[in-house]
């Protein structure tokens, strides 16, 4: 039987993407940025993965405003990195896992969730930069990403996006399709995106170390409450793209302390933790949580 081990989650920076890609991750600025997941590059490799379900949002890539799905799972064998307008990033193509990944629809969508199935993809930094930084930087002429990985993108860009309680129950219909797969597979989830950070308006470059911690607290210690947090306090606290962190929400929901809605098993395990600011201008959120 297949099972959710652990769960990752992680800010996806797309300048960080661009300071991998242009080796400046030693300069002053990226230094403390990249060190923090020198602990999760090593853990990745003593824990590595049969299979990653990863959330991230789309940033017009894929989808646009012709037609947004508020979640939609990649089925297909492979996924292209993305040409968000300056060229695609120099990664390896992502390998995808489309027996799990059907499985996972199959089982959701009887779960009374509405999935948007792509057979066909362009994946952007979204989910390029996460993998990028749990995983080092790749020569996609001769390397790949360590396993395969399932992308899930989530709608968080035009409103109506998904409350987190959504994505938290969400999160336990997806464990739930996992628990069932009739394979041995050792499956990682990832949630994505946040932490605070409002890229237009008057409020641009809005960061709140203060509130962005609490989250993370609060999601960690009492998820439940955490995901009932509401739409405008994302807003109101972390900026207009603090609404992000709702897809982190999916991945605690897929926890195994988390049964029925309810915290009834033993807490997972923190493992790694970091957060930093600045990142371009978005503050750097990291956690990395073990099943027990």
């Amino acid at each position: 039987m297949a099972k959710i081990t652990a769960s990752v989650f992680t800010s996806h920076v797309p300048a960080i993407g661009a300071a991998m890609d242009l080796g400046k991750t030693q300069e002053d600025y990226w230094k403390p940025v990249f060190a923090g997941y020198d602990f999760s590059k090593q853990w990745m490799k003593d824990n590595k993965p049969d299979v990653i379900f990863l959330v991230f949002n789309d940033h017009a890539t894929a989808f646009s405003l012709e037609m947004i799905p508020t979640f939609a799972i990649g089925t297909a064998a492979e996924f292209q990195p993305a040409d968000e307008g300056w060229g695609p990033r120099p990664v390896p193509k992502v390998i995808g896992h489309p027996d799990l990944a059907s499985h996972i629809a199959q089982s959701v969508i009887q779960q009374d969730f509405d999935l948007t199935i792509v057979n066909k993809m362009d994946v952007d930094h979204g989910l390029t930069v996460p993998l990028s930084l749990m995983c080092g930087e790749l020569d996609p002429k001769t390397d790949a990403w360590p396993c395969p990985v399932i992308p899930f993108a989530v709608n968080v860009v035009q409103y109506p996006v998904p409350s987190g309680k959504r994505c938290f129950m969400l999160g336990q219909a997806i464990r739930k399709a996992v628990d069932s797969y009739d394979e041995d597979l050792n499956v990682h989830i990832w949630g994505t995106g946040g932490m605070s950070h409002q890229l237009q308006g008057a409020r641009a470059g809005l960061i709140n170390r203060e509130w962005d911690n609490a989250w993370l607290d609060q999601m960690i210690a009492d998820p439940v409450g955490c995901a009932n947090t509401p739409h405008i306090d994302y807003v109101r606290e972390a900026g207009s793209e603090g609404i992000e962190l709702v897809m982190w929400l999916i991945a605690r929901g897929a926890m195994s302390d988390i049964v029925d809605g309810k915290v009834q098993g033993p807490a997972p395990t923190v493992k790694h933790r970091f957060y930093h600011v600045p990142a371009s201008n978005t503050a750097v959120g990291h956690l990395i949580l073990e099943n027990n």
